[in-house]
């Protein structure tokens, strides 16, 4: 009984753990006042174009006094090598704002070589974003570096004529765009976030209508971030497993904006996914994207931590009964036997042995749930 019970409080305390990270992480301290309110949300945007070695301003919404500034922490990026082309590179700056210490992307967009100079290194345009802080764009990364990736094709020439019709929108728009969208959906569905992350971990399409593109596109970008593609050791038989479930129609989820609220359909959960709701709508109360990037990181961690410690007891009770009865306990406490075991089957396809344990976890999961019905 001991046992039982030293397993099921450091499950409990790890998953708390997990979800409490806005009483607990420094997000509150080096974000919370920014984004108390939105309406006094502070973020800049500033674009050089770069030529050999030197930088010629183009266009900022930096305060004119912090604008010097910032040219010479990118010259000195620059002189050292560690801004390289097409990769972003995040980094704390000090400039003459009323945040004092920001964070700040960059990122060197070099200009394709002309036949008629192949051999001059150095040109391009040098991009930055401003805002929050360093460990709170860094939850934004790939966002950041897909957004001015989409510039290139707006860069074409120094003189930039296109500067008031295209440019500056653009890069106007960074936060909305690559940060605030994670923000937008959890906005939108409120309660049926729950539903969005058991899709999201087990492959299941997701199909909105009667939206806009902005929203099927927010929405499909919440997906991608809350999936575990990528990140789990399963990634060819995860690619066979949602080809499976994108083709069975009936297992899509449905959210259709005509209504307001969202109507939801197909919907599918667990206790898992159910836990987290309230961390997501707090934080999104609070107005605070970064924090709610931070909570949909710690979703995953976990999410993989208890997938990994069901590899483990599966490998245990291929040898010993009573690994097999730990196994049962796991997957009763955790709260997400059925993502669990789905995603178990599909790696352990090869794998008849562990399969069968697989089949008699999953009959005893059928079981718990009928006789709780």
């Amino acid at each position: 009984m001991c046992s039982k019970g030293a397993m099921f409080t450091s499950q409990t305390s790890s998953f708390q753990d997990s979800i409490d990270v806005e009483e607990k992480d420094d997000f509150d301290s080096e974000d919370m006042a920014a984004y108390s309110q939105r309406s006094q949300l502070s973020c800049y945007y500033t674009i050089y174009l770069y030529q050999g070695t030197s930088l010629t301003l183009i266009d900022s919404s930096l305060p004119p006094e912090a604008e010097p500034e910032l040219r010479t922490y990118i010259s000195r990026r620059l002189s050292k090598g560690a801004l390289l082309g097409g990769m972003g590179n995040i980094a704390t700056v000090e400039l003459s704002l009323p945040e004092k210490a920001v964070g700040c992307y960059c990122c060197l967009l070099e200009q394709e070589r002309s036949p008629e100079q192949p051999d001059i290194d150095g040109n391009g345009y040098v991009i930055c974003f401003m805002g929050g802080s360093e460990k709170g764009l860094n939850l934004f990364r790939l966002e950041l570096d897909k957004y001015v990736q989409g510039l290139h094709s707006s860069l074409q020439s120094p003189e930039l004529q296109n500067l008031e019709t295209e440019v500056r929108p653009y890069l106007s728009q960074w936060f909305e765009e690559s940060v605030m969208h994670v923000h937008r959906v959890v906005q939108l569905v409120q309660n049926n976030i729950c539903f969005l992350l058991h899709a999201a971990l087990s492959h299941r399409h997701v199909e909105v209508i009667g939206s806009d593109e902005k929203t099927k596109t927010d929405v499909s970008r919440f997906i991608k971030a809350a999936s575990l593609q990528g990140l789990s050791q399963q990634d060819s038989t995860t690619a066979s497993l949602c080809k499976a479930m994108s083709e069975d129609a009936q297992s899509h989820l449905l959210i259709d904006c005509s209504t307001c609220p969202p109507t939801l359909s197909n919907t599918v959960t667990n206790r898992f996914c159910d836990d987290w709701i309230q961390a997501f709508l707090n934080a999104a109360e609070r107005r605070n994207p970064f924090l709610l990037r931070q909570i949909l990181e710690n979703f995953k961690l976990k999410a993989i931590q208890d997938m990994n410690n069901l590899k483990r007891f599966v490998r245990q009770a291929e040898m010993s009964h009573y690994a097999l009865f730990r196994c049962c306990q796991f997957l009763q406490g955790c709260g997400n036997g059925d993502v669990l075991l789905q995603n178990a089957r599909t790696e352990h396809s090869d794998l008849p042995e562990a399969c069968s344990i697989i089949s008699v976890l999953e009959e005893f999961l059928m079981e718990q749930a009928q006789a709780q019905a």
